[in-house]
This record gives structure tokens, C-alpha cells and sequence, in this order.
């Protein structure tokens, strides 16, 4: 059969401050600038969910669209939106990075696809700023103490 992608655009707005404990403070500024302002700073995030499979022939999709939205609103737009994204445990031991975002928006959406198959996470921080990240899927990762995949 065909295989077809399927790309869903969700947003959240959320701040962050870009520091890390791996490098003095001098060194955060030099490497993260006004990026590392104490009081942090936020962005609009546009998050672009992209799923590839093959269609059903019984409703000519890929994948339900409405099972889609409610599983990247209840993974990531319920846990991010209008969050200071430093305080968020997905985040202990990295930086918040746009491509650390990415791969842990991968993280919580991989296991949770229902059918097809996640094909990528696209991360729109500013108008200059796109992240994207296509990890191997489907594997194992945990999720608030359960295993997936």
C-alpha cells in the first residue's frame, strides 16, 4: 500500500531561561546572551507533528486527526503551555534548547501514535529559529514512571 504523511500544527506559549550548570556564568552569557537573562524570556512555539502510514481504506486517512490532537494536547500542549519550561522534570540534567525540545516532544509522542508511524517534530521557536528531530521510532522510552514503546 501507499504510504501518505499527515503534518498537524499545534502551539503553546512557554519561557526559558538558556543556561547550564556545565558552564560558569561568564560562559553562559558568552555562549546563550540576552538568551540567558535570570528572568528568562518566552516564545510563541509552533510545534509541527508530522505521521506517516499507510491509508485505511475504510476512512482514506492515515490517521484520525481528532485522536491525534487530544494526544499531543494532553502530552504536550497541557504540560508546556504557559509553563517556565526549566522547571519541567523532561529538562532535568539539559539545557532548554530548541533541539532538546524537539527530541523530548519526540520522547512523549513517539509511544502514543496510534497508528502510523511519527515521522518527525518540527519546532518553530522564533520567525528565524526552526528545530527538527526524526529519532528512531519506534522505541522504548518512559513516560511519567511507565515504560512505552
Amino acid at each position: 500500500m501507499d504510504r501518505v504523511s499527515v503534518t498537524r500544527r499545534y502551539r503553546f506559549c512557554a519561557q526559558h531561561r538558556l543556561h547550564t550548570e556545565q558552564l560558569s556564568e561568564e560562559e553562559n552569557w558568552a555562549v546563550f546572551g540576552k538568551c540567558n537573562n535570570p528572568n528568562g524570556h518566552g516564545h510563541n512555539y509552533v510545534v509541527l507533528v508530522t505521521v506517516t502510514g499507510e491509508i485505511d481504506p475504510r476512512s482514506g486517512s492515515v490517521i484520525d486527526l481528532r485522536e491525534l490532537d487530544r494526544l499531543v494536547d494532553d502530552a504536550i500542549v497541557k504540560r508546556f503551555d504557559h509553563r517556565d519550561l526549566n522547571q519541567d522534570p523532561g529538562f532535568a540534567g539539559r539545557t532548554t534548547t530548541g533541539e532538546n525540545l524537539a527530541m523530548l516532544i519526540w520522547d512523549l509522542l513517539v509511544a502514543r501514535i496510534p497508528r502510523g508511524r511519527l515521522e518527525k517534530v518540527g519546532v518553530i521557536e522564533t520567525r528565524d529559529n526552526y528545530f527538527e528531530y526524526a529519532g528512531s521510532s519506534p522505541c522504548r522510552v518512559t513516560i511519567d514512571g511507565a515504560s512505552h514503546g
